[in-house]
């Protein structure tokens, strides 16, 4: 478990990840990070005594009680001169005309929330990530805010080629860096407001060439059957990993610079909730929950231990799929991981995605509902700047009935080939006529989409207590009791006392699953992120303060469907959702039947039935034109 520095290895971290939580109120996430801090914390070795000891005790005083201090200091008076500007231009919220089009915003409102944006530019690394994560909160701020705080980007300059040789061979174990990649592009691939990644090339020692982690073991005549079902039915790409690798550096003294802000921003956070109006935002604990969504991304082991345990949940899923991490090469500051060679999927938004386009819809919201419904570990941070697309020839069904020596499917030709396919789409970026033209092209040749998820830094993963609520909520929604969910969102949640009218927002709730009932014969008309919308917009106006994990799903779904419509305007959320219900029906139905909950049942069966009678041939015409139905033998 302990890396040659003396510090955990990855594989602690996933150890500690899939740890069970139930019966508990911790997720792996919490656990990953509590081990992490305890690792920086300045203690005093018990092995040290006399004057040792007592030098160790000095050293560690003067740190935290004068050095720490000061620089904190200094760093409070660089903060005022950035945000006093920001302090005095406050009235201008109430300058100008209302836009109706922007939320019926006024002008000067919308000047300040700029500004506001770009002084957070200026602050650096933690106030960036501030201004991203208070995007993702419009059940506290304005959804105009919020529109404009999701446009804030990294503009933190790239450290020195010099200090990431170094932070890599440290990661190496002193390994001279030549000698560690065949390849290195010495100018970054991005550079964030806490990292910034290369692409490179390991040498031969040191790559993986193949999917090891997630390597075929033997498997039954069922198991058999079962995979070639799904090949024909899915059209399922050969998975087949790059043979480039792309590696994440934390910048230098990043943490310090963090942590300082975070203490800041928590002295701040008290201030402000001393005054009567705001109190209910409870910004003290809304630091405390940032501070962790921070520290979370400050240990990139945390990040290699969430790849390896998505790569194991898709394992046997179909065209989704997460980069290998060289767990043995992952340190606190350096992540190594399978190159994601693909086209971003905001090109596909942009320019469409021909003949493939309902087949990425769907695959991309597929992976997220088996993630929410059945994994509970999803992705928290689902833009289409995070979901590569690449292509891949299809998989034939096989109808071996044993397995046979084969030597591992060296990669390189495959690779390649993909490396061309994408090749040819990148000059049409801007083309939308040609750039169709060309996945028409390569969809004739037989290749198909895969979605690559990247950024795995942040997850949602619902501790005990808030997947019961989750569930009681579910059921309440299934049974269309738009009332009780209202009640329940109340009751449960984190200022119960701070709600205002809760008897008004339980009627909202009712009236507004009312009108999706109404809906229920044409659901593919529902669009559920306009519901969510709706909701998180009552949820402000009541102060109805949800959990953190609860909004991260909301805006999650909020996310993955406007992909999924803006690729296919028919996308239908239900009717996606229905093979997961399958899924989890089988796994979990026995015990909700036994328990006297039907709500899960209706909703399945109810979808079973629509989608019964909306059968198509597609499925057929899918597997004759690309030759699935001839088995290898």
């Amino acid at each position: 478990m302990a890396a040659a520095n003396g510090t955990l290895a990855t594989v602690a971290f996933v150890t500690i990840s899939e740890q069970d939580n139930t019966g508990t109120d911790e997720t792996g996430e919490k656990r990953m990070l509590e081990v992490s801090r305890d690792e920086i914390k300045k203690t005093v070795n018990d092995s040290d005594r006399g004057l040792a000891r007592t030098g160790r005790q000095i050293i560690i005083f003067l740190h935290l009680y004068i050095w720490e201090p000061i620089c904190t200091g200094v760093r409070f008076l660089h903060l005022l001169g950035i945000f006093v500007p920001v302090i005095l231009t406050v009235p201008a919220i109430w300058v100008g005309r209302r836009r109706p089009d922007r939320d019926n915003e006024r002008t000067g409102t919308l000047w300040w929330y700029s500004f506001l944006v770009k002084s957070m530019e200026w602050a650096g690394p933690a106030f960036i990530k501030l201004g991203q994560w208070a995007a993702s909160r419009s059940d506290i701020f304005p959804n105009e805010m919020c529109e404009i705080m999701a446009k804030l980007h990294a503009d933190a300059p790239a450290h020195s080629l010099h200090a990431t040789r170094r932070i890599i061979q440290a990661a190496f174990n002193g390994r001279d860096f030549s000698e560690i990649f065949e390849e290195f592009d010495p100018k970054p691939l991005g550079v964030g407001a806490i990292a910034q990644v290369y692409r490179a090339k390991l040498k031969p020692d040191l790559a993986v060439p193949s999917d090891i982690d997630v390597a075929e073991t033997e498997a039954d005549l069922h198991h058999k059957v079962r995979k070639n079902v799904e090949t024909i039915l899915k059209s399922t790409p050969k998975r087949v990993p790059s043979s480039y690798v792309a590696v994440k550096v934390l910048h230098p003294g990043v943490e310090r610079t963090v942590r300082r802000d975070l203490r800041i921003m928590g002295f701040f956070a008290s201030v402000l909730n001393a005054i009567p109006t705001i109190e209910w935002l409870s910004l003290p604990d809304e630091v405390e929950q940032f501070g962790e969504m921070m520290r979370l991304q400050l240990d990139l082991r945390i990040e290699a231990a969430n790849l390896t345990r998505f790569r194991k949940n898709f394992k046997d899923r179909t065209t989704a799929w997460f980069p290998f991490p060289y767990s043995e090469f992952s340190t606190r500051n350096v992540l190594v991981e399978e190159f994601a060679n693909g086209i971003p999927l905001a090109d596909f938004i942009a320019n469409g995605g021909g003949v493939f386009q309902q087949d990425i819809a769907s695959e991309g919201l597929d992976a997220f509902l088996r993630m929410l419904l059945l994994d509970n570990f999803i992705h928290a941070d689902l833009h289409p700047g995070n979901i590569m697309v690449r292509f891949y020839e299809s998989e034939k069904p096989s109808l071996r009935l044993h397995r046979r020596n084969e030597k591992p499917y060296a990669g390189q030709q495959s690779d390649d080939a993909t490396e061309t396919v994408l090749s040819r789409l990148r000059p049409f970026r801007d083309n939308k006529d040609l750039w169709e033209a060309e996945l028409a092209k390569i969809d004739r040749e037989g290749f198909r989409p895969q979605l690559i998820f990247i950024d795995t830094g942040l997850v949602t993963e619902l501790n005990g207590t808030n997947r019961r609520n989750f569930l009681d909520l579910f059921r309440a929604v299934a049974e269309f009791d738009g009332y009780k969910a209202g009640h329940l969102m109340c009751e449960r949640c984190r200022q119960p006392d701070a709600v205002l009218d809760e008897e008004v927002f339980a009627l909202k709730m009712q009236h507004l699953v009312l009108d999706v009932k109404s809906k229920t014969l044409a659901l593919g008309n529902v669009k559920i992120g306009d519901i969510l919308q709706n909701v998180l917009s009552m949820v402000r106006q009541h102060h109805v303060r949800m959990e953190g994990d609860f909004v991260n799903v909301v805006i999650s779904i909020l996310l993955l469907e406007g992909i999924g419509r803006s690729l296919n305007p028919d996308i239908d959320l239900l009717s996606s959702s229905l093979p997961i219900l399958r899924q989890l029906g089988a796994q979990s139905g026995k015990d909700m039947v036994r328990q006297g909950d039907f709500s899960m049942l209706m909703v399945w069966v109810g979808l079973e039935t629509r989608r019964f009678m909306q059968a198509s041939i597609e499925d057929v015409e899918r597997c004759v034109k690309y030759d699935l139905l001839s088995p290898n033998v």
